[in-house]
């Protein structure tokens, strides 16, 4: 049986699923080419250092926790 596919309103009203600390959390490039978001950027920063590894930072990591030992 196939799917039913989902029509042009359908697409647009639903949401995706995001972390509840990113609830309301909107992103939008307006007319001037400027970004506009509904968090503050800082907040937008500290969830991305607090959940996001850095792939560039990972041998500074693992430096630092060697000069500990």
């Amino acid at each position: 049986m196939p799917r039913k596919k989902k029509t042009d309103t359908e697409k647009e009203t639903s949401k995706p699923r995001v972390h509840k600390d990113l609830e309301g959390f909107d992103i939008r490039i307006n007319a001037f080419g400027e970004i506009v978001s509904t968090l503050d950027i800082e907040k937008i920063n500290e969830f991305l250092d607090k959940y996001v590894d850095d792939k560039k930072l990972r041998h500074l990591k693992s430096k630092s926790k060697k000069s500990k030992k």
